[in-house]
């Protein structure tokens, strides 16, 4: 066992040495060979590759997945008109240049991040301030998220980061200049729920007018005719009375002598002062109503 000992220790050396020279690298990877601090190769294809032991060759390893920069608080522009926005956004990017980006920022991400993002900040300033609030949070701003993809994506090749979208999450008023915006929407509002009121009143007016017109008018005409009804009545009566008084005038007289009756003595407390010779009782002395005069009836 002894004997075998330097040769297995020799071959541990070996496989040591060998791992050393061996690297892989992966589909979402890039990777720079160094040789003696200086970048030698890049490789952007995965697989299984060959190089020299340290110290002689390093390899570092390069996301080229695409990445996203998020805001962590929403940044104030100022519009045209001076009005604070807060204006949260978010950016794609990615290693386009994996030589240049690890020559820019030494391989580290963050320090890629922050300088894109001082980039994303000025672009936006730059677009956003030559623009009005209406025209950032509606009508434009499309525009904007294609103006500052162009600002900076010429700019960040330098980094040799390639900037593949930029948008705009969320825009929202400054806290000081929300309420004044609250109020002036609410004001405009209650015009509106005022107006409309008005108008709702003026035409109930109108209806309810229309209606007692109609009423009017309606009354009016079953009143008409209601005379007109009672008028022919009237004359139909008076016409049976005339024909009945003309067949037989002693029993007309004495029909209408007992209605003077019965109205006269209707009630128990009614008194009449009339001379007993008047021919109001000419009946209750002659049943036969003998030389009859015309029936007067007084009054209580």
């Amino acid at each position: 066992m002894q004997r075998f000992m330097p040769i297995l220790v020799g071959l541990l050396i070996v496989l040591a040495a060998l791992s050393s020279c061996v690297f892989v690298v992966r589909e979402r990877d890039y990777a720079l060979v160094f040789s003696l601090g200086e970048v030698r190769k890049t490789i952007s294809e995965p697989g299984l590759y060959f190089k020299a032991p340290p110290p002689f060759q390093n390899v570092v390893t390069l996301d080229k997945r695409i990445l996203t920069i998020e805001t962590n608080e929403a940044e104030r522009i100022q519009t045209s008109e001076k009005k604070n926005l807060l204006i949260d956004s978010y950016v794609k990017w990615r290693i386009a240049d994996p030589r240049q980006y690890y020559v820019s920022t030494g391989g580290n991400e963050r320090v890629a991040q922050e300088r894109l993002q001082s980039l994303i900040r000025d672009a936006l300033n730059a677009s956003v301030n030559v623009r009005t609030v209406r025209d950032v949070v509606s009508t434009e701003r499309d525009k904007i998220m294609a103006e500052i993809l162009t600002n900076v994506a010429k700019r960040a090749e330098p980094l040799g980061v390639q900037i593949v979208d930029v948008r705009l999450r969320r825009i929202e008023f400054a806290p000081e200049i929300s309420e004044s915006v609250y109020r002036r929407m609410e004001a405009e509002r209650t015009r509106v729920a005022n107006e409309l009121r008005s108008i709702g009143a003026a035409e109930g007016e109108k209806i309810r007018a229309e209606a007692d017109r109609q009423r009017e008018v309606i009354v009016a005409q079953a009143y008409a005719k209601a005379q007109g009804i009672m008028g022919e009545g009237d004359a139909a009566a008076a016409s049976i009375y005339s024909q009945a008084y003309g067949k037989n005038p002693q029993f007309y007289t004495y029909y209408k002598s007992l209605e003077a009756y019965r109205a006269s003595f209707s009630k128990p407390g009614d008194v009449l002062v009339v001379d007993p010779s008047s021919s109001f009782f000419q009946f209750m002395k002659d049943p036969a109503g003998a030389a009859v005069a015309p029936v007067t009836i007084p009054t209580k």
